[in-house]
């Protein structure tokens, strides 16, 4: 999944890296062999890798209160085995990895090229001297146009609408500065707070001084962008600054496409697809040899693993989130979502931060079970995600709720989420323990 040209990063490797082995590599903003070369040698390092049961896929996980254990239905080669645990840790994200999200398209099936999405990109795709149609106007996009340039006759990104698009420097060289001073250790561990401390001071102005930032954010477009570039259509978004996730662009590469004319954008809609291109709703043509549906994303809550508590099945939709990591009414559980305004892995790193601390309690005081509780009477559902883009849009209703109170809160803070994780009571008379 996800090996289409340029994949890479959509944040800094100083944070999206673990915080417990730094991130050596010059680049700042890596692309995806890097990444998983470090993946895969952090957990070599610590015996990780031998721990895994690849090709098994979890299916359903079903609580005992009598036994204190669940049980997990996992299927391998076609065949169900059972597992059975005193705790379980979901790490599955909440992506579709089946599929991606494509909209229909009129008159798709008349088309005569080729059309992929990202999320299954094909080995064999040829797109030398072709025309390159992106649709779409994310992280994916903005990735994939510039990327695709080295072969591609022209490269074309259409969107309905823009996106905020920020250039930073592919190498940080205050990062690379400090570890040659202080050593890869400590100079990781600055640079991580410094760079957690620049993203939420602009998620900040971002939620407080919106107009302040769309008027920051186009001006550093358009010293990127010819002179004379039409900025306000297609690079001038409808909403404020992160009611939706920055993009970000590696030494504004997605601009230096632009500008050299390899590269262009077109802000309209599709009216309909025809055998060698797509008509805009404008009348325009934009002919195309290879159309990439760079759509979005499917979210699925926990893998899709059907849950059971003593017989009774868990409807998500009517559960509650207790600290953005675990849910009322379900025992010895455990999940890891991630910030959408902030690096995944600062997220993860402190859930399971969390998690040793819990189990080392439950193990102080003799508990077999912790379930959260939620018997707050003042507490008033939202949901769990309270952000605009599509892809969360469209499925959040599956999606466990969060509260409008303490400890009920999804946070977006890594600073206070940081002093909760590591200092924060674990016996707060929400979270109840049994022996």
């Amino acid at each position: 999944l996800f090996r289409y040209p340029g994949v890479r990063s959509d944040s800094d490797m100083q944070t999206l890296g673990y915080r417990f082995r730094p991130w050596t590599h010059p680049k700042a903003i890596a692309d995806g062999p890097s990444i998983l070369d470090y993946v895969r040698d952090t957990a070599t390092e610590a015996g990780i890798d031998k721990r895994i049961r690849y090709g098994h896929k979890a299916v359903a996980a079903s609580w005992s209160t009598d036994d204190s254990k669940w049980t997990v239905d996992v299927v391998h080669n076609g065949e169900t085995s059972r597992i059975t645990t005193n705790f379980l840790y979901l790490c599955t994200g909440y992506y579709h990895y089946d599929g991606g999200y494509t909209p229909t398209f009129p008159g798709i099936e008349n088309f005569a090229g080729t059309v992929v999405h990202p999320q299954a990109w094909p080995e064999d795709l040829d797109y030398q001297d072709k025309n390159v149609v992106v649709i779409g106007s994310g992280a994916t996009a903005v990735t994939l146009v510039p990327a695709m340039t080295d072969k591609a006759r022209h490269v074309t990104m259409l969107q309905r609408s823009p996106t905020y698009i920020v250039a930073v420097p592919g190498e940080d060289k205050i990062a690379n500065g400090l570890r040659a001073v202080l050593g890869d250790r400590l100079g990781y561990k600055v640079t991580r707070w410094k760079n957690v401390a620049v993203s939420t001071l602009i998620y900040q102005l971002s939620q407080r001084r919106p107009g302040m930032m769309r008027s920051f954010f186009r001006r550093e477009n358009a010293k990127l962008l010819p002179a004379g570039y039409d900025v306000d259509t297609h690079f001038k978004p409808k909403y404020n600054p992160w009611d939706q996730r920055l993009c970000l662009v590696p030494d504004g590469d997605l601009f230096r496409a632009i500008s050299e004319g390899k590269a262009s954008v077109a802000t309209d809609e599709i009216a309909e697809v025809t055998e060698s291109g797509i008509t805009l709703r404008s009348g325009a043509e934009l002919p195309a040899d290879v159309i990439v549906t760079a759509t979005g994303l499917r979210l699925l809550a926990f893998g899709g693993i059907g849950l059971t508590v003593d017989g009774r099945e868990v409807k998500l939709p009517e559960t509650m989130a207790y600290k953005g990591m675990m849910l009322s009414g379900l025992p010895n559980f455990v999940f890891t979502i991630g910030y959408t305004n902030a690096s995944w892995t600062l997220k993860a790193d402190l859930v399971s931060e969390y998690v040793v601390r819990l189990l080392q309690h439950m193990d102080a005081n003799g508990y077999n079970q912790c379930v959260p509780t939620n018997d707050d009477p003042r507490v008033v559902e939202r949901p769990l995600l309270d952000f605009q883009a599509g892809y969360v849009q469209r499925s959040i209703h599956e999606f466990p709720k969060a509260g409008s109170r303490r400890p009920w809160q999804l946070g977006m803070s890594y600073a206070n989420d940081a002093l909760m994780a590591r200092h924060g009571r674990i016996n707060d008379g929400t979270l109840r323990f049994r022996t």
